[in-house]
């Protein structure tokens, strides 16, 4: 074959190349313009124009597949020859330009497309004729990119361009000219214009139909188009009719599996959404579905498209498992063909918000509109409208939500954008003043609702035709508005007016008009015609059952609405429900009586047959009102029938509640999740952002000082899907979960005992299914019938009854509102202002905590305040703090194995997750993450001992309140989500949530939360609140709890009201004080509670103008000690009594608040210190004029302790206040001074650490002799006294009691190296050297002048200061002298027993030993074991009875038993014959920590 011949071979190939592109067959069509490129370039080389030419039509085969980046790559290949063949200025060049303008336009590249068109079009302009059909096109496709742009305008103008060329150039009836036409009926249609789109169409149609015939593949193009106009308009069929003539035009031209009738299809079935027909619709969907995937494989926009389609029918029938899924399939193919930025990616993630939000899965809904809108924004700019759309959906979550606030703010941008892009008068912008209506008529601002709701009415009537169903939805919306303003007669007037458009418009099965059903029936019924309301929900109901949405959420609400009026039919008759439950009293007022002997128990009467008596009264009641009830207008034979069922299935019900009453428990659902840290590091945003994620924050962090602000903050969240809810609703939810197990078994009972014998067999084991089954703990068998017992009945009086049916009423009418959930909440709790933090978190300790800590800030530096302050803590030590005082509360140390990313890994409870805040003033998320790091490795240093409890999430909070951009709120939202999924690991697998609890238990907490006038639980009984607000006070007695758990049936034993109040204490509903040796303490109302604890601890002014409550003030605030006079003074803001004063004081002092440090006669005399009264920013002590000790300290190991708490340091001062207390006592929260009387010296205690520093000071003197003497009556009083080991006795005891993590960790002495200034142990002495101490950390010697200030020696040297009585000194009576030989020796008036103690406490090497010995074993020795101990130890019964019986600590009696012994034993007693003993009584564990402190010398 020639070359001739092959070229004419390529051509024909090229030709039919052409006709399959036409016909859909694009890989033929591939094939055969491949083939016609071998010949090409075989024959003409690799850079001829007709090579160009053909890879230009490969680039459109490519293009029409969907494959733009080939497409893309054929038309620069193109290019590239034409430019090097033809020159720049080619009109071929120009046509190359408008193929990629294409390709781009269809990736959504706009700005891409329009320059390649203005390239185009400047080619164009140099070489072709003004009037030239080229210049036509490239205005026309620049047109379609202003369409997709929004700018709607701008496509105007060149379509308009494009027709005057084309009218010149081609004459009026062009099919180039059709082809304009319709596309300005797009725009028309878009702008909402639909009748001047429908003439563009028809001016299109004819044009076509004279050209083209009447069968042209263009023709039906042009149907498709009116007919999405039609259903723009609400005219479903005349849109299926139209469709359907271009599927015959298509199907008569086009082959079967052309992709344009694939369109038609997928066109159709959206009508057949909107009609309501889904099960056509997605038979219509599956045929496009078919045709693309035979033409294009799996993999093209196209069927994306159709997917979508799809999952909306899908999504629009309730089944949100199909539309996910079709969702995904339809994402999947849009990012692996478009990339990750197209808008029509930004509708699937649309679509997919539109089923989150149908789900009730808000948070997800949001986050999938913020992705569509990032794309919208990026692509479109923040202007177009389908970025308003994307903002009014978002607001109609928000309005899901409840924050009606947020979503008024999204409508109103959108309404913004879309006034300023589509003019005044669009549809969209009606249905904007729809939905700010809607959110309107939710805040109750009804006015502007109507006012709304009628501007939406009025653009609809003028754009839309009079019977769309968009204006029947405005009148529902209307008559819904006009209902809650009571206005019953509108409201009916307007429902009636939405059915008489949806009836003809939509047929009589949409479910649309099931809702306006509904809605009539919420009228009806809230004038009390329940019959003519079940009527109306029932034919609401038969629409949804025909429509195959028996799953959907609004069937069940129906189905509800049905139950709730058939209950308010047998209510209505008030006379006959009083003398039911008279008959009803008179039956329990009887059983009362049976029971007052035991003999007569077997004659009680069963609850069964009691309640079957009330219920056959109230079935005859219904009847009875069933026949005097005349409905209206409608009838409804099954009626009647309808009312029995609903009377035996409130009688089946009520034998529910009362054996769930008596009989069952449920599962713990709620846990308390802590928010803690150091001050002003963000914690309260930090949860507000948690609890709403996606929402713009403008309020700043918790305050205190607004004394009607909250204390505690709570947030109950559910953990499955992260929604807030109110507290009652746990409490009610769980109550009503088990009644429906409880009623399914009682039906499931009856059920097989009508069966034969035969079939009751084959159905044994066999019950009604239950979602709930697993939320049922049940402890006793369930039997059909339920006696009382004699504890409970014996509350069953009169006024006992009447309450006891307001419980059934409330519980049977809730009931029928709920929906099985067996979720885990957790109440997150954020403290305001941290003057009452520390007691906060320690009163309510929990299980799991969030650590929050400023990743802007060094942890090294002091605490920053909000006006700059800086405060005398660290961040680090601040958050030491934190973690030893919630870790060493936890006795139990739990552990729990739980896997996150993969990482199973054991945890010691409580649980903390570190998470850090100021995420915003970091330089970049490297930086952040490298600061948390950090922070991470200083903990795990510092707090080696927490390390177990640690969970570091690395989660860094934008919690910046000026911040609030979409990329913040979207941070904050990935973040939320972070911090949630981690929560839900652990909550999920904490002991407390495998808690069973009797049911019982929730409805006093029912009654217990509740506030008498709360908005927030709109829903709760009138009768419950009564309760409240006539029984319960904000501090209640343990008796008087138990009265009210009697008085209304839920009472079963001291033990188990304890019991229930421990659980509510633990989960944040009370506040339970228990106390050994007093009465009970319940606090109901926590934040009040709180905020009086606030009055005392903050007392920043006097407002009294008496002169000596100012003394009494100024005297607190400046030494901390604060009197019962001004306590009182202080309480009286509160109106409280004298009782609830004592109960207060009670309280805090347990919790730690206030100390008592005295009692006296005089009610002016200071009782109590009050560490937050204390002064802060003090001074440092000057001892510049005086004596200054060398440092000794107290305390442990860091491993073991590495901070000593606020609450173990004031607990300190306290008990050397009790012992101490004086005059010339200083305390402040540094550091404190105390005067030693005996001794005419000051001892000074500072926190450092995990050591209490000790310090005496004395002043000096100018005088040597006189400065000698005092010198040593200061030693002698230190020698004889020992306050350091009563400090350390202190300490020990107090760790002992408030840390019982740590009660194994052994209290020292340490002192501190003269080189690396770590603390050793004074121990650690050279061989043969006692003064010489061998450093542990850097093996340094040193001699410690500590050692010589307080551990004194009985051979040191002492003046002999008896005589000297012309010194100015104080003699005291219980000083120690010494004689002319330099021996110890004491006044003349100590007793002989003061003598051998003082000999016992001569501080040697045994002495320390001893002194360890017993400070350990006192340490750890339970209170039960005493006895015990002093008998092994052989001392006399007598002697072990009285230690036993004396008021201290367990501490103190241990430590006074074995100083008895060694008293006893002198010089035979030795610290072995100690271990010997604990071992025989099986304290291993206390023996072998004894021998590890010093095996050597003990052993």
């Amino acid at each position: 074959m020639n070359k001739r011949e092959g070229l004419d071979v390529s051509f024909s190939y090229f030709n039919i190349a052409i006709i399959y592109d036409l016909q859909g067959k694009y890989d033929d069509a591939i094939t055969m313009f491949q083939k016609s490129l071998k010949i090409d370039l075989a024959a003409l080389g690799d850079n001829h124009s007709s090579i160009a030419t053909t890879y230009d039509h490969l680039g459109t085969v490519y293009d029409h597949q969907g494959k733009y980046d080939d497409a893309v790559g054929m038309y620069e290949k193109s290019l590239k020859i034409k430019l090097s063949v033809l020159g720049v200025n080619h009109p071929s060049l120009a046509q190359t330009y408008n193929n990629l303008g294409l390709v781009y336009n269809n990736q959504g590249k706009y700005d891409d497309a329009i320059c390649m068109y203005e390239e185009s079009l400047k080619i164009e302009s140099l070489t072709l004729d003004d009037n030239h059909p080229n210049i036509a096109t490239t205005y026309v496709n620049m047109g379609h990119v202003y369409y997709h742009q929004g700018k709607y305008n701008d496509a105007i103008d060149v379509y308009e361009k494009s027709l005057q060329i084309d009218s010149i150039s081609l004459g009026e009836n062009h099919p180039s000219i059709a082809i304009t036409y319709s596309k300005l009926g797009n725009t028309y249609c878009d702008l909402g214009k639909y009748d001047d789109a429908l003439r563009m169409y028809e001016k299109s149609l004819n044009i076509e139909k004279l050209t083209l015939g009447d069968n042209h593949p263009n023709i039906a193009i042009t149907y498709t188009n009116m007919g999405l106009v039609y259903n723009y308009q609400g005219k479903y069929e005349d849109a299926i009719h139209i469709f359907q003539q271009s599927l015959n035009i298509k199907s008569s031209t086009l082959d079967d599996n052309h992709p344009n009738k694939a369109t038609t299809y997928n066109n159709m079935g959206i009508a057949y959404t909107n009609q309501g027909k889904y099960e056509i619709a997605i038979s219509v969907h599956e045929k496009s579905l078919q045709i693309l995937v035979s033409v294009f494989g799996d993999s093209h926009p196209s069927i994306a498209n159709t997917y979508n389609s799809m999952g909306s029918v899908y999504r629009k029938q309730g089944k949100y498992d199909q539309a996910f899924s079709l969702y995904e399939k339809s994402l999947e193919i849009q990012i692996s063909t478009l990339g990750d930025y197209h808008p029509d990616i930004a509708t699937t993630y649309s679509n997919m918000g539109l089923a989150y939000d149908h789900q009730g899965r808000y948070d997800d809904a949001v986050k999938m509109y913020e992705k569509s809108l990032q794309i919208q924004s990026l692509l479109l700019g923040n202007d177009h409208h389908s970025v308003a759309i994307t903002y009014g959906n978002m607001g109609l979550v928000y309005d899901h939500q409840g924050k009606y606030d947020d979503a008024v703010y999204m409508h109103e941008k959108s309404l913004q954008i879309l006034l300023a892009t589509l003019g005044d008068s669009h549809p969209h912008i009606a249905i904007t003043y729809s939905n700010l209506g809607l959110a309107y008529d939710h805040q109750g601002q009804y006015k502007e609702a109507v006012s709304m709701y009628h501007r939406s009415l009025n653009i609809k009537l003028l754009t839309l035709s009079h019977n769309h169903p968009s204006i029947a939805a405005t009148y529902d919306n209307l008559g819904s508005v006009y209902r809650k303003q009571g206005e019953c007669d509108n409201a009916v007037d307007m429902f009636k007016k939405s059915l008489k458009i949806e009836l003809p418009a939509l047929g009589d099965n949409h479910p649309n008009i099931a809702a306006t059903y509904t809605n009539m029936g919420k009228v009806y019924a809230d004038q009390g015609r329940y019959r003519d309301a079940i009527l109306y929900y029932k034919k609401a109901q038969t629409i949804l059952v025909k429509a195959d949405l028996q799953h959907h959420p609004h069937y069940v609400i129906i189905r509800q609405n049905i139950k709730a009026c058939f209950d308010m039919q047998i209510r209505c008759n008030s006379k006959r429900t009083e003398k039911i439950s008279a008959d009803i009293g008179q039956s329990f007022q009887q059983v009362n009586e049976n029971n007052q002997s035991p003999a007569q128990q077997d004659q009680v009467p069963q609850l069964n047959d009691i309640t079957e008596d009330l219920l056959k009264k109230l079935t005859q009641d219904q009847q009875d009102l069933n026949s005097d009830d005349h409905s209206v207008d409608i009838h409804d034979d099954n009626d009647s029938q309808g009312s029995q069922d609903l009377a035996h299935q409130e009688k089946q019900y009520f034998k529910a509640f009362l054996q769930a009453l008596q009989k069952e428990f449920c599962k713990n659902k709620v846990v308390r999740v802590m928010c803690i840290g150091p001050e002003y590091v963000g914690k309260s945003l930090i949860i507000k952002v948690f609890t709403q994620p996606g929402l713009a924050i403008f309020e700043d962090p918790t305050q205190s000082t607004d004394p009607p602000d909250p204390m505690v903050h709570s947030e109950v969240y559910k953990i499955k899907d992260r929604t807030t809810h109110h507290e009652c609703q746990i409490w009610d939810n769980s109550f009503h979960l088990i009644f429906q197990l409880k009623y399914e078994n009682l039906i499931n009972s009856q059920y097989k005992s009508t069966l034969a014998p035969e079939l009751a067999d084959q159905h044994q084991g066999t019950t009604v299914q239950s979602k709930t089954t697993n939320l049922l703990v049940t402890q006793t068998t369930l039997t059909s019938t339920c006696t009382i017992t004699p504890e409970i009945s014996s509350t069953y009086n009169d006024l006992f009854l009447q309450q006891y049916q307001n419980f059934f009423e409330y519980y049977y009418s809730a009931w029928q509102h709920k929906t099985a959930d067996d979720s885990q909440y957790a109440n997150i709790w954020d403290i305001a202002g941290h003057s009452v933090y520390h007691m906060t978190h320690l009163s309510f300790l929990s299980s799991i905590y969030i650590l929050v800590f400023n990743i802007d800030q060094d942890i090294h530096e002091r605490v920053v305040t909000r006006d700059g302050q800086k405060l005398n803590i660290t961040y680090l030590q601040s958050m030491q703090q934190c973690l030893t005082s919630i870790t060493g509360s936890n006795a139990n140390q739990d552990k729990i194995t739980v896997t996150i990313d993969g990482d199973q890994v054991e945890y010691s409870l409580p649980i903390v997750i570190l998470v850090a805040s100021h995420g915003d003033c970091v330089i970049s998320q490297e930086q952040g993450m490298n600061r948390f790091i950090q922070v991470e490795q200083e903990l795990e240093t510092q707090m080696s001992c927490c390390s177990e409890n640690i969970y570091s999430s690395r989660i860094i909070f934008n919690c910046n309140p000026s911040d609030n951009s979409d990329v913040t709120l979207a941070e904050r939202k990935q973040c939320s989500l972070r911090l949630h999924e981690i929560l839900e690991s652990f909550v999920q697998l904490l002991p407390c949530m495998s808690k069973t609890i009797p049911i019982r238990w929730c409805i006093i907490a029912t009654i217990l939360h509740t506030p008498v006038d709360s908005n927030d639980h709109n829903d709760i009984s009138p009768f419950i609140s009564r309760i409240r607000a006539n029984r319960i006070h904000e501090i209640m007695t343990v008796q008087e709890m138990q009265s009210l758990a009697k008085d209304f049936g839920l009472y079963d034993g001291y033990n188990d009201l304890i019991d229930m109040l421990t659980y509510l204490h633990e989960v944040g509903e009370v506040i339970f004080y228990l106390p050994a040796d007093k009465y009970g303490i319940i606090v109901t109302d926590v934040h009040w509670f709180l905020r009086l604890f606030r009055t005392i601890v903050q007392s920043h002014a006097c407002p009294s103008k008496n002169l000596n409550i100012k003394g009494l003030y100024k005297k607190a605030v400046e030494t901390g000690k604060i009197s019962t006079k001004y306590i009182n003074y202080i309480l009286t803001q509160y109106e409280l009594d004298d009782k609830i004063k004592k109960i207060i004081i009670d309280l805090m002092e347990s919790h730690d608040i206030l100390y008592k440090i005295g009692s006296g006669n005089d009610q002016d005399e200071y009782h109590y210190f009050i560490p937050d009264l204390l002064p802060s920013n003090v001074k440092p002590f000057d001892s510049t004029k005086y004596h200054l000790s060398d440092t000794l300290y107290i305390g442990y190991e860091h491993d073991d302790i590495p901070y000593i708490p606020d609450t173990i340091y004031y607990r300190l001062l306290s008990t050397c206040l009790t012992d101490w207390n004086n005059d010339k006592v200083e305390l402040y929260k540094q550091y404190a001074k105390f005067y030693m009387k005996s001794g005419h010296y000051y001892i000074i205690i500072k926190r450092d650490r995990s050591h209490i520093a000790l310090q005496y000071c004395y002043k000096r003197s100018n005088q040597p002799e006189i400065e000698q003497l005092v010198c040593d009556k200061v030693k002698n009083s230190i020698l004889a006294k020992r306050p350091h080991e009563l400090i350390k006795t202190k300490i020990s005891s107090i760790i002992y009691s408030k840390l019982p993590k740590f009660k194994d960790a052994v209290c020292q002495f340490h002192i501190q190296c003269c080189d690396c200034q770590e603390l050793v142990s004074p121990h650690n002495k050279m061989e043969s050297h006692n003064n010489l101490i061998l450093c542990s950390n850097c093996d340094a010697t040193f001699k410690s002048q500590s050692i010589d200030d307080w551990m004194i020696t009985a051979e040191e040297p002492m003046v002999d200061i008896s005589n000297q009585h012309e010194t100015n000194l104080p003699q005291y009576d219980d000083c120690i002298d010494t004689n002319q030989d330099n021996q110890p020796q004491l006044s003349t008036n100590t007793s002989n027993e003061d003598i051998q103690r003082i000999d016992q406490a001569i501080s040697d090497e045994v002495n320390d030993q001893f002194k360890d010995c017993f400070d350990i074993v006192a340490s750890k020795l339970e209170g039960t074991s005493l006895f015990r101990l002093g008998i092994k130890l052989n001392l006399t019964r007598e002697l072990c009875h009285e230690i036993n019986n004396r008021n201290c600590e367990t501490y103190q009696k241990v430590f006074e038993i074995l100083t008895s012994w060694r008293e006893k034993a002198g010089q035979k007693a030795n610290v072995n014959h100690i271990i010997k003993i604990l071992i025989e009584m099986d304290k291993n564990n206390i023996a072998e920590v004894i021998t590890k402190l010093n095996p050597i010398e003990y052993l």
